[in-house]
């Protein structure tokens, strides 16, 4: 039996994609609600402080997501940015939603902003949906089948040297006041590298890391909202996410590190020599 007989068949796969499908329909709706506010004058609000933003369209996207999955899935739990936790039965399947990752560029009128929705089963992740509005972006991973950027599949690259390595980060919230904000680090391999680039969007830097346009990523201090997508996104079009030891990435920690696998022994190493010299 070959493997598109085998999906046909295979009960899991099918209802990942029925899952698949409820995220990208609510994922394009919330993208209407925010391309709907892009480049407008906003009235934003500060959070822990003044460089975590949200403003009304951050809100309005999640309701829009958390209503269509309360019709179609009324049973299963979410976890959202801006809502919190909504339980839902014991055992059930979970959505992880960020309405718009990447809020201060959307308040800046930059189009490099994302909608992010994951639907965890038994504490895996088995579908992820990035979509990046303004861009015409929709990466999307079912776990097991791959990797699409706007329905074409898609593959990390095939860097083999930091020396020739495009990597992106970001910055947490808490920079300014924690001494743990990833300064040090990104000193650390902007002296290995070829580029680094910031695009203010977690979501964003792993599932442009899964179509090869990054070489490596690595943060710190984000939410499980931030990565539970791209993470899959990443791992199904070929690459490799870890914690920064190189062991299993908690989605609850926020501490990842995903890369084309050829980099990923040298992105550990700079990392963990920047926390020796600490």
């Amino acid at each position: 039996m070959n493997s598109q007989m085998q999906d046909v068949v295979n009960p899991r796969v099918q209802e990942d994609l029925q899952l698949l499908d409820s995220a990208q329909a609510l994922a394009a709706a919330a993208g209407e609600v925010l391309l709907s506010g892009l480049g407008r004058s906003l009235i934003v609000e500060t959070k822990s402080d003044d460089t975590d933003l949200v403003t009304r369209f951050d809100r309005e996207a999640e309701t829009v997501i958390v209503d269509g999955l309360r019709a179609r899935y009324p049973h299963h739990r979410i976890l959202a940015e801006e809502g919190g936790e909504r339980p839902g039965e014991h055992g059930a399947p979970c959505w992880i939603i960020d309405p718009l990752d990447g809020t201060t560029n959307f308040a800046h009128g930059l189009p490099l902003f994302s909608v992010s929705i994951a639907c965890l089963v038994d504490g895996v992740v088995r579908v992820g949906v990035v979509l990046a509005p303004a861009m015409g972006w929709r990466f999307a991973a079912v776990r097991g089948q791959g990797a699409t950027l706007n329905g074409r599949p898609i593959g990390v690259s095939q860097t083999e040297s930091l020396d020739s390595a495009l990597l992106t980060t970001g910055f947490p919230y808490d920079r300014r006041t924690s001494p743990a904000n990833n300064l040090a680090q990104f000193v650390a391999f902007k002296k290995r590298v070829r580029g680094i680039r910031r695009l203010g969007s977690a979501a964003l830097d792993l599932s442009l890391v899964a179509a090869g346009k990054f070489d490596g990523y690595w943060e710190m201090k984000l939410k499980p909202w931030d990565i539970a997508a791209g993470t899959l996104i990443c791992e199904e079009a070929g690459g490799l996410v870890t914690n920064w030891s190189g062991g299993p990435l908690d989605l609850f920690r926020g501490e990842v590190l995903a890369s084309n696998r050829f980099l990923h022994d040298s992105m550990l190493s700079v990392l963990q020599g920047v926390h020796t010299s600490l």
